[in-house]
C-alpha cells in the first residue's frame, strides 16, 4: 500500500449534520480581487460563538483560524477553546454585526472537510460549513464540548450563507450563479474560471495541473466502480455524482512521498493528490488510486443513503467503505492482494485498542483512524455472518433500520445479530467498541475467533498468529 517512504492519506467522509435549529446568524463571504472577507450578522446575544466545524490540520495540530482569520470589529476576538474555534466577546456579548478577514486555508484538515481547495487556474473552493457559527453561554461551556460534528449537545443553530465574487459568478452545485445562497453549507462553493465537464456517468472539475494519466485514470475508473457499487448496493441515491479533483504539488520538501487525501459531500466526492511519486504512472499509484476511488465512491450508499446517527458509530461508514473498496479493487485487480491489505488493518487497529474502545476513538485526536482499520474488521465479521456477501448485508440496511436514512449502533447490531443468527458476533464488536484492551493481539484473536474470520486474513509480521 505504500507508494514512498510515507503515504498521507485522510479519507474524510463525515455524512451530513442532521436537523439544524431555526437560523440564528447569517454570514456573507466575499471575493474582492485578493481580499476575502467574512460579514457576519448574528441573531442573539451571547458572549461567545464557536465554529461548529473546528477539526484541527492533520500537519500542524494547532488551531488553522488562528493563522488564517483576522477580526476586524472592535470588541470581539478569535481563540481555541477547547476543541472548538470561537468568537469570544472582549466583555459583555459579540457584537451583532462582526466582520472577519481570512485567507483561504488549503491545507488537509484531518477527518473533516477541508476549508479551501486550490486550483492552478487561481479558482478557489471554498467548503461552506466553516462559516456555521452558533452561540454558547460561556467560555467554560466551550472549553467543557467534547469534539461533535454537531455543536453543543448536537443542538446547533443554523447560520444562513451567502457567497459573492466581485469576479462574476459562482459555480455550486454544477450552476453558476451570481449569488450561491444555502442553509446548509455541506458542499464547496468554487470561486473563479473552473469549469466542470459533464459525462455520461459523472461530471467532472479537474484541476489543470493534475499529471494527464491520473485524469485519465479517473476518467475511466470512477464510472466502473460506480457500475459496480450500483449493481451490488442498488441505484445510486446521488443521481450523477460530481468528481473534483485539485493538484497539491509535488512536496519539494518531501521527494520521496506521496499524498492523496478526500472527502464526500451530498452528490460530490472531493480528492487531492499531491508528490512527485504521482507525476508519473505506475502500478502501485494506479492500485492505490483504485482503491481511493473504491472507498470514497462507496460512502455515496455508506454515508449518505444510510448515515450513522453519532461520531461514535463511524466505524459503520468508514468500515463499511474500506471492505467495500478492499473488494471492488480486487474484482478489478487481481494483483491485490485483500488478506494482505486486511493484516495491514490488523497492525494498524491493535495500537488503537490499547488506548480505547473504537467507539470512544473521535475523542482521542490521534485515533481516528481506527474507525477505519478497526471498523474493516468489524465489516468483515459481518460479510462473513452473511454467508461473505457483504453488500447483500449494506442492502439489508439500507432497507431496513436504515429507511429513515441512518443507522445505530444497536440497529446495526441486530442486523448482524439477524444474519448470523446468533449474537455471538454482535458480543465480539462490542468488546472492540466498549473496552481498552492492554494486550490488543490477543483480543483481536477472540474476535477472529468469535467472529468466525480467522482464516479471512493473516497477522502482520510479528504479531502472534
Amino acid at each position: 500500500m505504500m507508494l514512498a517512504a510515507a503515504v498521507a492519506m485522510a479519507a474524510a467522509s463525515i455524512p451530513g449534520v442532521p436537523g439544524r435549529q431555526r437560523a440564528a446568524s447569517e454570514v456573507t463571504v466575499r471575493r474582492d480581487g485578493q481580499r476575502w472577507t467574512a460579514d457576519y450578522r448574528l441573531g442573539g446575544r451571547s458572549p461567545v460563538w464557536l465554529f461548529v466545524k473546528s477539526v484541527l490540520p492533520r500537519e500542524r495540530r494547532t488551531s488553522w483560524r488562528l493563522g488564517s482569520v483576522k477580526v476586524l470589529t472592535p470588541g470581539v476576538r478569535i481563540e481555541r477553546l477547547g476543541n472548538y474555534d470561537a468568537l469570544v466577546a472582549t466583555s459583555g456579548t459579540v457584537p451583532a454585526r462582526v466582520r472577519l478577514q481570512f485567507t483561504p486555508f488549503s491545507e488537509d484538515i484531518e477527518a473533516g472537510y477541508d476549508a479551501a481547495l486550490t486550483f492552478s487556474d487561481g479558482s478557489v473552493a471554498l467548503y461552506g460549513d466553516q462559516f456555521w457559527i452558533t452561540p454558547a453561554k460561556s467560555v467554560a461551556e466551550v472549553r467543557a464540548l467534547g469534539p461533535s460534528e454537531d455543536g453543543p449537545d448536537g443542538q446547533s443553530f443554523r447560520t444562513r450563507m451567502n457567497f459573492i465574487d466581485r469576479a462574476g459568478p459562482v459555480l455550486v452545485h454544477g450552476r453558476r450563479v451570481a449569488r450561491a445562497e444555502m442553509d446548509d453549507g455541506a458542499t464547496y462553493v468554487v470561486f473563479g474560471p473552473a469549469t466542470p465537464v459533464v459525462g455520461p456517468a459523472m461530471t467532472t472539475l479537474m484541476d489543470p495541473a493534475v499529471p494527464a494519466w491520473i485524469s485519465g485514470y479517473l476518467n475511466g475508473e470512477m464510472p466502473k466502480v460506480l457500475g459496480r457499487y450500483q449493481r451490488e448496493l442498488g441505484p445510486s441515491p446521488v443521481g450523477q455524482p460530481t468528481l473534483m479533483v485539485t493538484w497539491g504539488g509535488t512536496l519539494p520538501n518531501q521527494p520521496d512521498q506521496a499524498s492523496l487525501s478526500g472527502s464526500v459531500l451530498p452528490g460530490l466526492v472531493v480528492m487531492t493528490f499531491a508528490g512527485a511519486r504521482l507525476q508519473q504512472p505506475s502500478d502501485k499509484a494506479a492500485q492505490y488510486a483504485r482503491w481511493f476511488v473504491s472507498h470514497e465512491a462507496a460512502h455515496f450508499w455508506l454515508g449518505q443513503a444510510v448515515s450513522y446517527s453519532t461520531p461514535a458509530e463511524s466505524w459503520i461508514t468508514e468500515g463499511g467503505a474500506e471492505l467495500l473498496a478492499f473488494r471492488a479493487t480486487a474484482a478489478a485487480d487481481p494483483k491485490f492482494d485483500v488478506r494482505k491489505r486486511l493484516a495491514e488493518a490488523r497492525a494498524e487497529c491493535a495500537p488503537f485498542l490499547r488506548n480505547g474502545g473504537v467507539a470512544s476513538a473521535y475523542r482521542r485526536a490521534a485515533d481516528f483512524r481506527a474507525y477505519y482499520a478497526c471498523g474493516a474488521l468489524i465489516a468483515l465479521a459481518a460479510e462473513k455472518a452473511n454467508g461473505g456477501d457483504f453488500p447483500a448485508f449494506v442492502r439489508g440496511l439500507i432497507a431496513g433500520p436504515g429507511a429513515d436514512g441512518e443507522v445505530t449502533r444497536a440497529e446495526w447490531l441486530a442486523e448482524l445479530d439477524r444474519v448470523s443468527g446468533n449474537g455471538r458476533s454482535s458480543a465480539a464488536v462490542g468488546d472492540l467498541l466498549d473496552r481498552a484492551h492492554l494486550d490488543p493481539e490477543a483480543a483481536l484473536d477472540r474476535f477472529a475467533v468469535e467472529t468466525g474470520i480467522t482464516a479471512l486474513f493473516t497477522p502482520a509480521a510479528g504479531t502472534r498468529t
